[in-house]
Order: C-alpha cells, then structure tokens, then sequence
C-alpha cells in the first residue's frame, strides 16, 4: 500500500492547521510524524510564542515538555490535539496517549484541546477528501471501538475492527454499534485482499 494511501491523526491536523492559519507556528509534543506532517504544510515549529501547542502521539512524553505545553497554553498559545484516546496498547499492557496527556494539560491550563482526529467527522472527510477515495469504496481499519469504528460508521464506511491492538472481541459486544469485520490481525486482511505484506 503507498504511503500517499494512508491518511493518519496526523495528516488530518496539519491539514486543519494549514487551513486554520496558513504559514503558522507550533510548539510540538510528539513524535516525529506529526513534526514532519506540520512542517511539510508550512509550519515553523518553535518553542516561543506559537500560534499553537500541538499535542500528538509518543510512547516517550516528555515531562519537560508537558511544562512548556502548560506554560505555552497558559500564555495563550491555542490548543490542538491529534486525537482523544486515553491510553494505547504496548507488550506490558496500556500505554497513557494522547487523551490522558491532552486531560493533564486541560486540569493545569483549564483549557480543553480541540481534537482533530477519531472520531471527529472532519477527520474522515479530509481523509476522503486527500485519498480522493468514496465512502462507497473505502474502510476504516482499527484497533478502537470508541473512536475507529464509531467514526468509520458515522462517515458510512465499511469498518474493520483488528484486534491486535486496544479492543477485544468481547469489548465490541458492548457497544451499541459494530464493525462490519473483526479480524485478529491487519495480515489476515491482506490475504482477503491481496495485499501482501506492508512491512
């Protein structure tokens, strides 16, 4: 699958940003994909005085840069985050993401996070938008329940739930809402559908 074919959290928000205030700043806590993504839509990112504080992804947060998050925000940077889930998965069990680091800004700052990603409808329209893809045509592959599946079935995708990540299958009986598929793993869909492997 092309890397053009992959539309992320991060894809979404540097497109918001760029549409929201072309040529912006940005301090960043992240890993390097959000970094990239707002650089390559024109943002500078720096850590004095940015348009705003764009809080994404990490297995590593930094509590260091939390505080200049929190100083930042408190000096009226706006606040942006990728998307709201409140932990992810790792080998030794659930890992805080971005919604629990996003809750700890919000309780020192007393501001909330607008969140560009799942389940936000705006996620799926710019994704659709930027595949040049079709609802008809298209599925939303995920780990979540709460914000993969409920977003792709609100954009009127086909959703696919693999359980390799935060949800089991006993999870999904619980919501009111299904996935059109659960999988055990993103490889047994490859061999539905040809994909071979995405290493």
């Amino acid at each position: 699958m092309p890397e053009e074919s992959i539309w992320t959290s991060a894809s979404a928000t540097a497109r918001f940003l760029e549409t929201q205030r072309p040529n912006g700043t940005a301090f960043v806590v992240g890993e390097s994909g959000i970094s990239t993504q707002l650089y390559q839509a024109g943002y500078t990112l720096t850590d004095t005085e940015p348009d705003y504080v764009v809080l994404g992804e990490t297995r590593t947060y930094s509590f260091e840069r939390i505080t200049q998050a929190i100083r930042l925000i408190a000096g009226g940077a706006r606040f942006i985050a990728t998307n709201p889930d409140p932990t992810g998965p790792s080998p030794s069990g659930p890992l805080p993401a971005t919604g629990s680091v996003a809750a700890l800004i919000t309780r020192a700052t007393g501001v909330e996070p607008y969140f560009v990603g799942k389940p936000n409808p705006l996620m799926m329209r710019s994704a659709l938008n930027a595949l040049n893809a079709h609802s008809e045509t298209t599925a939303m592959i995920g780990d979540r329940m709460d914000t993969d599946i409920v977003a792709g079935l609100e954009a009127g995708l086909e959703t696919v739930l693999v359980l390799t990540g935060i949800s089991t299958r006993s999870d999904a009986e619980r919501f009111a809402y299904c996935p059109s598929r659960v999988v055990d793993s993103i490889a047994d869909l490859e061999v539905d559908l040809g994909l071979g492997g995405l290493g």
